[in-house]
């Protein structure tokens, strides 16, 4: 099992910036991959970054070139620098721990931290 605890989100004005924390209660390195996806009100989860243990990084394409998720193997804490805000980002975000076992991978999530994009 894993605890993941995000921090870090907020009011933004569009065009500013937020940098989301995700700390995890055991070593990240020994997770299969993390991430991070956001849901909006009346919509989806959504998946906006993640990134493996070997360092292969995905986004979604409404983030690329605006998000970068990063990974702290010393903190075991992974990262989301957030640029550009747009009010369509407005959402909580929600991290993930993916761990890897014979049958599969198990997910597990943090309890959310609100985004909100608005002047």
């Amino acid at each position: 099992q894993v605890q993941l605890v995000e921090s870090g989100g907020g009011l933004v004005q569009p065009g500013g910036s937020l940098r989301l924390s995700c700390a995890a209660s055991r070593s990240i390195f020994s997770l299969y991959a993390m991430g991070w996806y956001r849901q909006a009100p009346g919509k989806e989860r959504e998946l906006v970054a993640t990134v493996t243990r070997s360092g292969s990084t995905k986004y979604a394409d409404s983030v690329k070139g605006r998000f970068t998720i990063s990974r702290d193997n010393v903190r075991d804490t992974v990262y989301l620098q957030m640029n550009s805000l747009k009010p369509e980002d407005t959402a909580v975000y929600y991290c993930n721990g993916q761990v890897a076992t014979t049958v599969g991978l198990n997910d597990y999530w943090g309890q959310g931290t609100q985004v909100t994009v608005s002047s």
